[in-house]
């Protein structure tokens, strides 16, 4: 197997699963320290945000060939994260107590989107240059990829595994915040 195949197979079997089980350690980490009645509704909706700016990018660069228009739009999204994942932590740090376990949990969070930007980067080489030389004529438009990433069903198989470890667990998580807020304001009047 070659070095290219390699890469992608890296991102599509051990970092893109290890990033989804992280978020699901982190739930955990958020329901332990009862969020709802800490930081609550706020620090559940930036995560939402948060995995959204992550789930625009891996979805795009699973779909479609990486050209300029999709890399900067990776770029972005990282940049993005990085920004709201600082003001998560400034955010809840006063309100909850964030466990050197769930810090170890942002750890992998933080860093792992910034070393699949690398890796796509890496692979498609060829696009990066075009990118940093502003090469950009024709790299803007969004064809698929012919042939999957991973097996033929890795797409339908990563996107039910990613519902499963993430966006329930998160789903519940706001669904809870939600439910104690509109209480607490129901008591207020």
């Amino acid at each position: 197997m070659e070095t290219h195949q390699l890469l992608i197979n890296l991102i599509l079997y051990g970092l893109l699963p290890l990033w989804g089980i992280s978020g699901l350690a982190d739930w955990f980490f958020h329901r332990a320290s009862d969020i709802e009645h800490t930081s609550g509704l706020k620090e559940t909706m930036i995560h939402s945000l948060m995995g959204i700016e992550m789930a625009i990018p891996i979805v795009l660069c699973l779909l479609f060939y990486v050209n300029v228009g999709i890399l900067l739009i990776c770029i972005a999204a990282w940049i993005a994260h990085e920004l709201v994942a600082h003001w998560d932590v400034t955010y809840t740090s006063p309100l909850r107590n964030i466990t050197i376990w769930e810090v170890h949990a942002h750890n992998y969070l933080a860093t792992l989107p910034l070393y699949l930007l690398m890796l796509i980067m890496v692979i498609n080489w060829d696009v990066t240059i075009k990118l940093f030389t502003l090469d950009w004529a024709g790299q803007f438009e969004f064809r698929r990829v012919e042939t999957p990433h991973g097996s033929p069903t890795y797409l339908s198989g990563y996107l039910t595994f990613m519902a499963v470890v993430c966006v329930f667990p998160y789903f519940e998580e706001n669904l809870r915040c939600i439910r104690v807020y509109l209480k607490q304001r129901a008591d207020l009047k």
